[in-house]
C-alpha cells in the first residue's frame, strides 16, 4: 500500500522558512562534534563541500571515492556557470525571480521550500567561492561579470570562461585537501560503494570494495551522506564520464531509500552529434555558448549546400522564431525538442544529418572576434579538436543528448532520505529541480547542499544521539552485508557467458533512449517494459568477466553497475508510463497542446512519485509527496 511522504517543511511564510528551521534545529557544541563520525561518499561539488564543512565544524569525516583524486569528480564537466541572484546588472534579479524562474524552469513540479532556500544561499555561495580564490570573469570596473542562460531573462550566471566547474571544483578541492592535512578528513581513494547497511531502520554506514586489491570493507558512522552524482549513463551515449553510475543510490533504494521521479531525465541540446555506431560518449558543449551563439536549419529539406553558401532567407533559425521572448536561450528541454522535430523533418545538418547550426558570425560581425574568441576560445578549441572543424569559420553541429537527471533518491527538507540518518545531496537527490534544470544550477544546488545545507540539518538529527552506543562494523549486519556483496561479485565472474558488459549496456541504453527518452508514448515504454527484463535474464545467463574478483578488474567493476543500470531503467520506464502528462523533460506524445508543447495534468500528477523497493523494479510501490504551490501560481510554462 503506497504511503503519503511527508516533506517536514518548517512552518512561516515562504521567506522566512530556512532562518526559522535554523533557529528552531538542535545543536551539538564544537566539544561534541569530534565525538560523532560522518562518511560523505562522493567528492565532486557537493561531496567535497559537505566534507570540508563538516570537517571545519569539528565532526569526524570519512570520504570515499572512486577516483584517485578528488579533483577527477565530474563536477568539472559543469562548464557554462553558477547562479545566484545578487542583482549585478540591475536588470531585475532578486531571489523571488531565481526562486520563481526555477520553479516555473521546472514545470512546477518541485518544491517550494527548497527552491526558495536554493534561491536564498546562492549569493553566499559566490561569495564563498571568491574568497577561496576562484577566478570568476569581472568587469572592466572589477565587479563580477554575468551572463544569461536559458530559462531567464536576467544576467545571475557567474563564470570563469568556459571551466566554472573545474575552478569551483578545485576551490571546494583545496578546502577539503587542508582538512585531510589537518586530520579532520580521511580519505579513502579508489573505493566504490556496493552498500549501504542499515541497522533497526536506521543508517549505519556502508560496504567498499578497493579497486586497486578487490578487498571488500565496512565503515561505520552516525550518519552517512551520498554524493554521488546522477544516472545519465543508463543511455550509455550520454554527456556524463563513463564511470558515472547509479550504483550508491540504487544500492540505498534497495536498503529501504525511496527513488523519487526516475523518468525525469534532462536532455541537453547543446552537444556534439553522434558521429559512429561504435561511439562511446557524447561530449557537452557549453549552453553558455547559446548566449552568442545562433541556433539554425536549412529551410529546405535535404539542402546539401555548406552553411556560408545557404542564404539568410532560407534560413529557419526556429527558436527566434518559435519563443522570440527568449530565443536562442529557451530552456534545455523545449529547445531540445525543438532540435529534434527540425532533424525529423529532413532539415538536418551534417554528414549523418543528425545536427543543427549554432552560428558565431553574427556575433564576431557585432562585438569582433576578439570579443568572442576571448569568451569562448577554449570551447572552440574543444570542438575543433574532436571534429576538425572552426567554429568561428563555418558553424558548429550541435544535437541534444542525455545530460542530468532530476530525478534520485528522495529526501525532506533536510534533505534525508527515507532511511534515518542517510542523506543525499547534489544531483543524486531530486529535490530542486522538478522535471527540468535551468542551465547554471548544478553547480548552485552542490555547493547549497554541501556548504550550507547539511551542516545545519545533520547537526539537528546527530544532536539526539550524543553519547548513545552505535553498531560497529562488527555488527552482524556489516557482516552480511560483505558476504552478499562478495558474492554478487563473485558471481559475475562465474557466468562465463559470451557477452561483456559493454555490450549489454549499450543494449539497454538503445532500449531507454528509444522509447525514454526525448519523447515517451505508452506503446513504446510498454515495450520497453517487456524488452528490458527479457535482456537482463540473458544479462545474468551470458555476461562473461574475464579475470577474477580479486585486485583490479574495471570488467568486473562495470558489471555490477550495468545491472544497477538495469533495474534502474525498468523503474524510469514504469514511472514514464505510469506519469499520464508531459512536464519538463517528461514528453509524453499523447499529452502535448495544439502547437506541441508539453501539457501538464494538475490535477491528477502535481506530486512526486517516490518508488519503494520490494525485490522486482517492476513491482515497486510508488508513493506519492503532493505539492503545494502557495507562493507561485501554476500556469502553462510558456516562453513565447
Amino acid at each position: 500500500m503506497s504511503v503519503v511522504l511527508d516533506p517536514k517543511v518548517p512552518d512561516g511564510p515562504l521567506a522566512e522558512k530556512w532562518d526559522n528551521y535554523k533557529f528552531e534545529a538542535k545543536l551539538v557544541n564544537p566539544a561534541n562534534k569530534r565525538k560523532f563520525k560522518i562518511i560523505v561518499v562522493g567528492t565532486g561539488l557537493a561531496g567535497a563541500s559537505a566534507a570540508a564543512t563538516l570537517a571545519e565544524l569539528g565532526y569526524t569525516v570519512d570520504a570515499f571515492t572512486f577516483h584517485d583524486s578528488p579533483r577527477r569528480a565530474h563536477s568539472i564537466a559543469a562548464q557554462g556557470g553558477i547562479n545566484a541572484s545578487k542583482n549585478y546588472h540591475g536588470d531585475g534579479d532578486s531571489v523571488h525571480r531565481l526562486f520563481y524562474d526555477t520553479i516555473k524552469g521546472g514545470d512546477f513540479r518541485s518544491r517550494e521550500a527548497n527552491v526558495h532556500r536554493l534561491a536564498q544561499v546562492s549569493s553566499n555561495i559566490i561569495d564563498q567561492m571568491v574568497a577561496q580564490g576562484v577566478p570568476f570573469a569581472r568587469e572592466y570596473g572589477g565587479l563580477l561579470d554575468n551572463r544569461s542562460f536559458g530559462g531567464a531573462q536576467v544576467s545571475r550566471t557567474f563564470y570563469a570562461r568556459g571551466q566554472t566547474g573545474q575552478q569551483l571544483l578545485l576551490g571546494a578541492y583545496q578546502q577539503l585537501a587542508r582538512q585531510i592535512g589537518l586530520g579532520g578528513v580521511r580519505l579513502f581513494n579508489r573505493s566504490e560503494l556496493v552498500d549501504v547497511v542499515t541497522v533497526d531502520g536506521r543508517s549505519a554506514g556502508i560496504v567498499v570494495r578497493d579497486l586497486i586489491t578487490g578487498e571488500i570493507t565496512s565503515h561505520a558512522a552516525h550518519a552517512v551522506v551520498l554524493a554521488t552524482g546522477g544516472y545519465g549513463n543508463a543511455f550509455f551515449l550520454s554527456t556524463n564520464a563513463m564511470n558515472c553510475n547509479v550504483t550508491a543510490a540504487w544500492r540505498a533504494h534497495r536498503k529501504g531509500a525511496y527513488f523519487a521521479n526516475p523518468c525525469y531525465t534532462q536532455i541537453h541540446p547543446t552537444c556534439i552529434p553522434q558521429s559512429d555506431d561504435t561511439q562511446s560518449k557524447l561530449t557537452l558543449m557549453s549552453e553558455s555558448l547559446r548566449n552568442d551563439g545562433r541556433v539554425w536549419v536549412p529551410s529546405k529539406i535535404d539542402d546539401e549546400r555548406p552553411a556560408a553558401q545557404i542564404p539568410e532567407n532560407e534560413r529557419d533559425y526556429y527558436l527566434e522564431r518559435l519563443y522570440p521572448s527568449f530565443g536562442n536561450l529557451a530552456p534545455r528541454d523545449i529547445s531540445s525538442r525543438a532540435a529534434k522535430r527540425a532533424v525529423d523533418s529532413g532539415r538536418g545538418v551534417g554528414p549523418l544529418k543528425n545536427g543543427v547550426n549554432l552560428d558565431f558570425q553574427s556575433a564576431i560581425d557585432r562585438l569582433g572576434f576578439d570579443t568572442v574568441w576571448e569568451r569562448y576560445s577554449n570551447l572552440f578549441e574543444m570542438y575543433e579538436r574532436i571534429t576538425g572543424e572552426d567554429p568561428t569559420k563555418t558553424p558548429m553541429r550541435i544535437y541534444p543528448a542525455s545530460h542530468y537527471t532530476m530525478g534520485g533518491l528522495w529526501v525532506d527538507y533536510e534533505l534525508m532520505t527515507t532511511v534515518p540518518g542517510l542523506y543525499c545531496a547534489g544531483e543524486a537527490n531530486f529535490s530542486d529541480h522538478g522535471a527540468n534544470r535551468l542551465g547554471a544550477s548544478a553547480l548552485m544546488q552542490g555547493l547549497s547542499d554541501g556548504y550550507f545545507v547539511l551542516p545545519y540539518t545533520i547537526g539537528n538529527y546527530l544532536a539526539p544521539m550524543l553519547n548513545k552506543p552505535t553498531p560497529g562494523t562488527d555488527h552482524p549486519e556489516f557482516k552480511a552485508a560483505e558476504l552478499a556483496a562478495k558474492a554478487r561479485y563473485h558471481g559475475y565472474v562465474s557466468i562465463g557467458g559470451t557477452k561483456s558488459p559493454d555490450h549489454f549496456h549499450r543494449e539497454l541504453g538503445h532500449i531507454i533512449w528509444d522509447y525514454c527518452g526525448m519523447e515517451r508514448t505508452a506503446e513504446g515504454l510498454e515495450k520497453a517494459l517487456a524488452e528490458l527484463p527479457a535482456l537482463y535474464e540473458e544479462f545474468k545467463t551470458d555476461l562473461r568477466v574475464t579475470g577474477t574478483d580479486e585486485g583490479v578488474n574495471q570488467t568486473l567493476e562495470k558489471a555490477g553497475r550495468v545491472d544497477d543500470f538495469f533495474q534502474l531503467g525498468m523503474l524510469m520506464c514504469r514511472d514514464a508510463l505510469e506519469r499520464e502528462e508531459s512536464c519538463g523533460g517528461h514528453f509524453r506524445v499523447e499529452y502535448q497542446d495544439a502547437e506541441g508543447e508539453a501539457l501538464r495534468d494538475d490535477e491528477n500528477f502535481s506530486h512526486v512519485a517516490a518508488w519503494e523497493w520490494t525485490g522486482d523494479p517492476m513491482t515497486s510501490i510508488r508513493n506519492k509527496e503532493e505539492l503545494t504551490f502557495d507562493n507561485v501560481h501554476l500556469a502553462v510554462r510558456s516562453y513565447k
